[in-house]
């Protein structure tokens, strides 16, 4: 397994990530790591964290099934986040002089689930606040433009607080204690609807094999993926990382994940930048 990037980051393509707020990378994982990553996902559906639950459930039985900061009990993720290039990808595209991750998340569809993700944008449900973040999306099985995580380039930038959807809301299990988020006080502005009308918005996907990723600011507006084929499956890490500007803050909307719990039994509190080993400095080149 490479930790080293398989081929150069180019200056347009860091250009890109930040007028955008989203690139395509294509090939920068060999397939040990995709291998190693399908192995700790296999894991992690097998003994889920307790942040787990299924998004969506349908009547034929097919699911979405979500996990969250799962890697400390599975090495293969440990593996990845300490040694795979994903660090320098971000650090790269972000120009931070260091780099944190943040956490992990698996988003995982049966085969012909039509369940879309509600467009959203990740940073209002985040403990922490901060231009410098990249979110590295990878599919680890092949992925149609149509299924894929779709954006709205240089949402990234607008200075409007959005009413974000309530993701508490999809647990058809009723798994007690499931984070919400409510933006009720906080603001008045409807999210656009970029779903009925996305050539309006601009809204760009691409097909992907594993190896490709796509990078992403978290204030991009993003949603869409799903509604895939019957004989189609839909599995995909993500890893979260934070630069430079990033400092923790406590939201009054909710946050999902909420890490404030376990912040505050780390010593660390509003204003400070995210550290320890909850949210590890990792060396990249």
């Amino acid at each position: 397994m490479n930790k080293e990037i398989l081929r150069p980051i180019s200056q347009n393509e860091i250009e890109q990530f930040d007028h955008d707020g989203v690139i395509l990378l294509k090939e920068m994982f060999d397939s040990e790591w995709i291998s190693t990553l399908s192995q700790g996902l296999d894991k992690n559906i097998d003994l889920p964290s307790n942040r787990s639950r299924i998004w969506d459930r349908d009547e034929e039985g097919r699911t979405m099934f979500y996990d969250a900061q799962a890697w400390p009990k599975i090495k293969e993720y440990q593996n990845f986040i300490f040694n795979s290039p994903a660090a320098s990808i971000a650090g790269r595209l972000m120009k931070s002089s260091r780099i944190n991750f943040y956490f992990d998340a698996v988003f995982v569809r049966s085969p012909g689930s039509q369940f879309a993700t509600p467009w959203h944008q990740d940073e209002p449900y985040w403990s922490v606040e901060g231009y410098n973040t990249c979110t590295i999306w990878m599919p680890l099985v092949p992925v149609k433009r149509e299924n894929a995580l779709a954006f709205v380039p240089g949402s990234h930038r607008l200075d409007s607080t959005f009413y974000q959807f309530n993701f508490g809301s999809l647990n058809p299990d009723k798994i007690p204690d499931v984070d919400e988020t409510n933006f009720d006080g906080i603001t008045d502005i409807e999210f656009p609807d970029i779903a009925a009308d996305p050539e309006k918005y601009g809204v760009i996907s691409w097909d992907m094999n594993p190896g490709d990723c796509i990078a992403f600011n978290s204030r991009i507006m993003h949603g869409g993926s799903g509604k895939l084929d019957e004989d189609t499956e839909l599995r995909v890490f993500t890893s979260k990382w934070i630069g430079d500007d990033v400092y923790i803050k406590f939201r009054e909307c909710g946050m999902d994940p909420d890490h404030s719990e376990v912040m505050t039994k780390q010593g660390l509190k509003p204003g400070d930048r995210p550290g320890t080993e909850l949210y590890p400095e990792i060396q990249f080149s």
